[in-house]
Formats: structure tokens, sequence, C-alpha cells
């Protein structure tokens, strides 16, 4: 007997014929034998209709609000998978975050797990019941209050309650058969791999591969938990994300990803002295924004141009944030654009491999594609192109490092 930590997306139990074929997929787990942890996710458009809502009153909501709100998704849907289990004849029940003590911390919408009381969970299934855990939620200990991880939480939720309770595997379900080479709605000639590393797979989710959440990778690789990625609508083979063997690092380029859920912001003429950058970044961090990639010009007359990318979703709040502090520091204005996506090559290969990042750029400069901004690390390279060029410039990548 193992212990099994099984997430499905809001795809998964969009309606009601689908929690039915959830319970199934649940209690074929259960009948093999095996101790079972279920984290759910909203029913598929839920948390968009919960939200379009709370901004027809205000746009400018409050984010305290917002959480109270956005996890009575998963708070509705657990109870009807539990019950669907039980109406088989299977012992289930369904908990909230706070019930099973999944402690955060202070950020309302993108709170951060801190701690995690497996004892609830535990009791439950030593009475033979299947544990339905409403995923993305938490509370905060010091308030109260609610608080939830951030769009796809639920994988994190579900990673992380498999760490704490030391579960053999966590099964990620949802409406694709696992993680390709590249998005097949994109490029015509993805393929399905049949592992990944927790390094390429945390670098193809922060990158725009939306399978899975960037946290519950990072969950995964700091606790050791083998991450399985399934279908819940087809019964075929998965991608496993494991710890990196020497057979990955033969191949260069992983998988390409782009993401278009960014906004550039360029701050004028920023006075050219120690500290002012320090000041700039420590505000928008106070406000919980994370920045991406990083340019500063090269000075002339002792002022620079400071250009970064954040998520469109934070640029409101960016622009308040830098629009204030270039008053304060004496910079001439700021400029925003939202027409931009970033496009990134992904692969352990690429410590042990030359050239890789000059043959993107060739790549791109052979279609026209104009790169605005670059940023690395060992094993990625990432180009900012304008956004109508975000596709394109995915199949051309991927036909070079993937296909050839």
């Amino acid at each position: 007997m193992s212990l099994v930590v099984m997430k499905f997306g809001g795809t998964s139990v969009g309606s009601i014929e689908r929690i039915k074929n959830v319970a199934k997929i649940i209690a074929k787990k259960k009948d093999q034998g095996h101790d079972v942890v279920v984290t759910s996710s909203a029913m598929s458009g839920e948390t968009d209709r919960l939200i379009g809502l709370l901004k027809e009153i205000d746009k400018d909501y409050d984010l305290r609000e917002y959480d109270a709100l956005v996890s009575t998704g998963e708070s509705a849907s657990c109870p009807l998978v539990a019950q669907a289990l039980i109406s088989m004849g299977y012992k289930a029940v369904s908990l909230s975050g706070i019930q099973i003590g999944l402690e955060t911390d202070h950020a309302h919408s993108k709170a951060r797990i801190m701690k995690i009381d497996g004892s609830r969970i535990k009791k439950e299934l030593a009475e033979g019941k299947i544990c339905i855990v409403a995923g993305f939620q938490g509370y905060n200990p010091v308030t109260n209050d609610i608080a939830t991880l951030g769009r796809g939480g639920s994988d994190t939720s579900a990673v992380a309650i498999a760490a704490a309770i030391k579960a053999d595997v966590c099964e990620i379900y949802t409406d694709v058969d696992g993680i390709y080479t590249g998005d097949p709605r994109i490029v015509r000639k993805a393929k399905k791999l049949d592992k990944i590393s927790y390094d390429e797979m945390l670098e193809l989710a922060s990158l725009g591969a939306k399978v899975l959440q960037s946290r519950s990778v990072e969950f995964g690789m700091n606790y050791n938990v083998d991450i399985m990625v399934l279908s819940s609508l087809e019964d075929k083979p998965g991608t496993l994300v494991t710890k990196e063997d020497d057979e990955m690092e033969q191949v260069v380029v992983r998988g390409v990803a782009s993401d278009k859920n960014q906004a550039k912001i360029t701050i004028k003429s920023v006075p050219d002295r120690p500290g002012i950058a320090a000041t700039i970044f420590s505000r928008l961090a106070k406000e919980a924004i994370n920045v991406d990639v990083i340019i500063q010009n090269v000075s002339t007359e002792g002022n620079t141009d400071l250009s970064f990318t954040v998520s469109k979703t934070d640029l409101s709040r960016s622009l308040t944030v830098c629009k204030e502090t270039a008053k304060e520091i004496g910079a001439k204005e700021v400029l925003a654009d939202e027409d931009i996506a970033k496009v990134s090559i992904v692969g352990v290969g690429m410590r042990s491999h030359a050239g890789v990042a000059a043959k993107m750029f060739e790549v791109l400069a052979a279609n026209s594609i104009n790169i605005q901004m670059i940023t690395t690390s060992e094993i990625k390279v990432s180009c900012v192109v304008d956004e109508k060029f975000a596709e394109l410039a995915v199949r051309v990548l991927h036909e070079a490092f993937v296909e050839d």
C-alpha cells in the first residue's frame, strides 16, 4: 500500500458528469489498495465568474475580500466530489484549507505556504476515508483570514500536502496527458515527454507553460516529491517530473514556451547613483510585485533608462509605485508597454553545449523577429519580443531545436 495525492483541475471537475468521472478515477486508485488524498480546483470558469462579480462592484477591490470570495469555488467543488464517492459506497470527507491547518503568510491573492499540519488528514486516512481537500486556499494564523495561493495554486496545495504527509507520489490530473516540448495548440509537431527534471519544469512553468504552477514544482524539488502529470479524460501514460539524471543532459533543449502575460515598464532618465535601483525594486517588492527581466542602459550625462517586466495583472499597481518613486528620485517619466511576450528555450543540456543562445538569436533574426530584452540562466534563454510574433517565435524555435 502506498500513499497517493491526486489533484484534479477545474476542467476535470467542470460539470457533474465530469465530477462523477473523477470519482471513478479516485475509486479505482482506492480499490488498488492505496491511501488517497485528493486536492480539487474550483469548477472550470467559476473563479473567473466570481472575480467578474467583484469587478462589477469595484475594479479596485480589496484583496482580503477577493480571497474570501474566490476561495468559495474550491469549497463548493470538494463536497461534490466527496458526495460522488459516498454515493458510490466509499467513505470520503471534504476538508478546507483551514481544516487541514494550511498556514500562509499575509500576502492576499498570492500567499505562500508556511506550514501544513497533516494530523487531520492522517486521522481521516486511518479511519479508511478518502480525503478531498480544497486546493488554492489556506489561512493566515496571525489574522485568521482566508488566503489564496494565486492562480494555479491547487497544484501547489497538492504537492505541499504530499510533502507534508510524505506521500509516495503526487499525481496531477488535467485536461492534457502530460508535458509537451511546446504548446500543441501552437506547435503541430510538439512531442510528449516521458520525464522531465525539476529544474527544467520549474523554468518552463515560470516561463508560461500552464500545465503546472512553478511553486508546485519548487515544492516537489525541495522535498523530493515525484510529480506525475496525467489526463483525467483519457487513460494514457503521463509525464514524470523528477530528479535530473544523466540521460536528461543529452537533450540540449527540452521545451519551448511563451508567456503573453507580460508588460514592460521603462523609467526614463533615472539618476545613475548607488541605491537608486534598490529603492525602486524594494518598493515593488513591498507590494509583493515580482519583477522578471531587467535592463539598464549605459549611463549618459549622469542618467540612465531602466526597463523591466512584470505580469500584466500587476501592471496597474506597478505603475502607481513607479510613478511615485520616479517623482522622489527625480526621474523623467514612466512608460508602459503591454504588447510584449516572453519566448524561452529550456534544457539542462545547455550546461554542456555551447552556442545555444547564438543559434536562438539567429533563428529569430532569420524570421524578422526583433529582440527587445534578453535574460539567461544556465538552462534557459528568454527573449522579450512583440506579442504579435510570439507564436511564430515558438514555432520556429521548436523546429530549430526540438524537431531538428
